[in-house]
């Protein structure tokens, strides 16, 4: 995973976050570089007056927890791992941390929360996604068969800039390897409201459309020195059908770019990026 030689983990002893370490000391053993933990402290003014000292016994506990986990880990891996323990909120640390430390790669876990409970509340996350100066790899669950290099990468591609800067980094990556099965893919959306005015003619001129963007990302590809495989598939949910191409291909990484909505358009209709990253079972790159 030739880009990357400086990683962040955000850290918070959970098995999401544990899952998330090993993913990137996988990759530094693999590749080289160096690995830092950095574990945030939210401090809740309410909270922290009616009990002044808790404050400083959350901040030594959050450095008791990284240091156990830089030792247990670290030891394993025979890697060493720094760490930081900062106060405020987990969305802000990290990427600031990560600006301080000139970070190429931030590695997270996430609970992958779905429904209502994701879209109000949003998670740390996809605020990290949000606000991070570089590429974010997001983890769901320990990988027992990871080695930190990749054997089938799935890039969904829309033609959008930042679709092709996803192929880009995915080429990358698969460049260095010279082993990896690298596959473009297009999703056509279905949508039921008109799906009844598709004539053959309409529905051939859109696959024709949708062959044009693959090929295009199979040419950013063949610039990278790397030959990329192209698929067109249709489905209700882009999302939906990225995972179970993903799932099909047996694909072990995912790379997207991220549109990064905020406000009010991200709380209410989230993305195509964050649906992938609850549902996927596999780690999904997002490039920034």
């Amino acid at each position: 995973m030739i880009p990357y030689r400086n990683i962040l983990v955000g850290f918070d002893d959970s098995e999401y976050s544990k899952a998330a370490l090993v993913e990137a000391l996988n990759i530094v053993r693999a590749n080289g570089g160096s690995l830092a933990l950095v574990h945030a402290v939210f401090f809740d003014s309410e909270e922290f007056s009616v009990s002044p000292g808790h404050l400083d016994k959350r901040l030594e506990h959050g450095k008791v927890m990284c240091e156990k986990a830089a030792e247990t880990y670290g030891g394993e891996f025979d890697s060493g791992v720094q760490y930081l323990v900062r106060q405020g909120e987990p969305h802000e640390v990290i990427p600031d941390v990560a600006r301080e430390r000139g970070t190429d790669l931030i590695v997270m876990g996430t609970y992958g929360r779905r429904g209502i409970r994701r879209m109000i509340m949003g998670s740390v996350t996809s605020g990290v996604i949000l606000d991070s100066p570089c590429d974010v790899l997001v983890v769901k669950k320990p990988c027992e068969e990871c080695t930190g290099r990749y054997r089938s990468i799935l890039v969904p591609y829309d033609g959008s800039a930042l679709g092709r800067k996803a192929v880009g980094r995915a080429a990358e990556i698969a460049a260095d390897s010279g082993e990896i099965t690298l596959t473009v893919l297009y999703v056509i959306p279905l949508y039921e409201e008109i799906g009844f005015l598709r004539t053959n003619t309409i529905s051939e001129r859109i696959h024709e459309e949708a062959r044009k963007v693959v090929i295009d990302g199979e040419k950013l590809a063949s610039e990278k020195g790397v030959t990329a495989n192209t698929l067109v598939e249709e489905g209700a949910s882009t999302a939906d059908r990225v995972v179970e191409t993903a799932e099909g291909l047996e694909s072990d990484l995912i790379v997207m770019g991220s549109h990064g909505w905020r406000g009010v358009d991200k709380a209410i209709m989230g993305s195509t990026t964050e649906r992938v990253i609850s549902r996927s079972p596999v780690p999904v790159l997002v490039v920034r």
